[in-house]
């Protein structure tokens, strides 16, 4: 059997972590296997789903590296809203095969008989009132239809693949609908169409989908077809282990964009969100497609914060290769200085510098600022602090040795660094910091003798004397 997965998102914002992990297991799963991993949008939310949103949703599975199959028979990716006749068509046959009825109770109706079951002690339900009518296509009234499920030999339990054996008897469950007075196809009738026509064997998906299952085993039963195996992985929580909210833009793949973090480590982090491999805690894409399987994903909740994603930040920061981490970096260093910046040998010195004091692109655009722009701004409490008229002396005593050193390079900074804090008696870090203020304008840079040889000659020597004109 070719395994055959899908990641089915519903384009109504922007992508969750948790719809991001769904598609990365799915995608990890069938990679393994030498499968395929489909893609299709399930926009029947009319109202929230939006192409923008859909947009969003395809960014960022590209951004942490996903790639998906075509889907045999369809050009680009199937959208639900595209294909009413095909589910209107399955629907007939279960009407014309008896498994479904019509049924012409309104909503109020329905609820009323929930209140009533309710009244008399038994489980709301709907009371299956429309099964004998032979409601026809023609009613006069509106209706939806509903299933008719069976009373003896429903198949609604199976074994999970991540939680074991599930489900709950078919007698637990109402006649659902499948499709609305408008004829428009119910989600959960649509879901199971769309994954019979794709051919879909694995169904992975979130824990909050199990309910859902038993429905749709129904519905498989009912249309004859062959039901793909199911697996459910665990909730998100927040720290507290309160469940994580779809709706929280901070946990979305955007967002851990945004706030710095380079693909790989967000691919990482979500890969280690319920799954893990030995005490293994570092994996690139290859190695998830090599380890990864549905036996490594364990059946509690995940937390997720920000700690684990830092240290994997900090990481990929300090080893990805300088062309690639550059790439990933640009983008910082246009918005801090505010219009492209060209990447010149010295900067690309000072990126490396910068890997081990830097957990997210964002701090190694910030500190590495003063390398880029032109007017350079100091900040006021460290030049208070820092730039003070007793340091003039030996700042400017520097600042000329400095000017006449005979090659820019590390050796001869720092002689002449040592003969002025020999001369006025200082500690190395009471020179060196007065003028990490004055070429960096702050206080924390890569050490000062690779800082000064990284700006140059001629920017280090004019922020040294601009520095020394506004000691007062």
């Amino acid at each position: 059997m070719t395994v055959v997965t899908r990641y089915a998102p519903s384009p109504t914002g922007a992508l969750h972590i948790g719809g991001a992990r769904t598609a990365l297991f799915s995608w990890a799963f069938a990679r393994h296997h030498g499968g395929r991993f489909l893609l299709r949008i399930e926009d029947t939310d009319r109202e929230r789903s939006t192409l923008e949103s859909e947009k969003l949703v395809l960014e960022a599975l590209a951004w942490i590296g996903l790639d998906w199959d075509p889907v045999p028979g369809f050009a680009g990716n199937p959208r639900q809203s595209e294909r009413g006749a095909r589910y209107r068509e399955a629907v007939d046959e279960l009407l014309a095969n008896g498994h479904a009825y019509r049924c012409t109770c309104s909503e109020a109706d329905v609820e009323a008989m929930r209140e009533r079951a309710k009244a008399q002690g038994a489980k709301p339900r709907y009371d299956r009132s429309c099964r004998s009518r032979n409601i026809g296509a023609d009613s006069a009234r509106p209706f939806c239809v509903r299933l008719r499920v069976p009373d003896v030999g429903g198949l609604t339990r199976w074994d999970d693949l991540i939680s074991g054996p599930a489900g709950e008897d078919a007698s637990e469950l109402d006649d659902f609908v499948i499709a609305r007075s408008d004829g428009s196809a119910i989600y959960h009738f649509a879901v199971v169409v769309d994954d019979h026509d794709m051919g879909i064997t694995h169904v992975i998906r979130g824990r909050e989908h199990m309910t859902s299952t038993p429905r749709q085993l129904l519905l498989y039963q009912a249309l004859g077809w062959e039901a793909p195996l199911f697996a459910h992985v665990p909730l998100l929580v927040e720290p507290g282990g309160k469940k994580l909210s779809k709706r929280q833009d901070s946990v979305s793949v955007q967002s851990y964009r945004d706030r710095g973090f380079t693909p790989e480590a967000v691919l990482n982090y979500i890969a280690r969100l319920g799954w893990s491999h030995g005490d293994l805690e570092i994996f690139s894409q290859k190695d998830l497609v090599e380890l990864f399987t549905l036996e490594g994903v364990g059946s509690s909740p995940s937390q997720v914060h920000d700690d684990k994603l830092l240290w994997l930040s900090q990481h990929y920061i300090k080893t990805l290769p300088r062309e690639v981490l550059l790439g990933h970096l640009q983008r910082f260093l246009d918005a801090e200085a505010g219009a492209p910046v060209t990447v010149d040998e010295g900067l690309r010195r000072l990126v490396d510098l910068l890997r081990e004091r830097s957990k997210t692109l964002v701090e190694m655009a910030q500190l590495a600022r003063f390398y880029f722009v032109h007017e350079l701004t100091r900040d006021a409490k460290a030049s208070a602090k820092f730039l003070r008229p007793e340091i003039t002396a030996a700042l400017g005593e520097l600042r000329a040795a400095l000017a006449e050193v005979p090659s820019w390079e590390r050796g001869a900074l720092e002689s002449a660094f040592h003969a002025v804090i020999e001369k006025h008696g200082l500690q190395l870090g009471a020179l060196a910091q007065p003028v990490r203020v004055a070429i960096t304008g702050g206080t924390v840079s890569p050490p000062i003798f690779e800082t000064l040889e990284v700006l140059g000659h001629e920017r280090s020597i004019a922020r040294l004397a601009d520095a020394l004109a506004a000691i007062h």
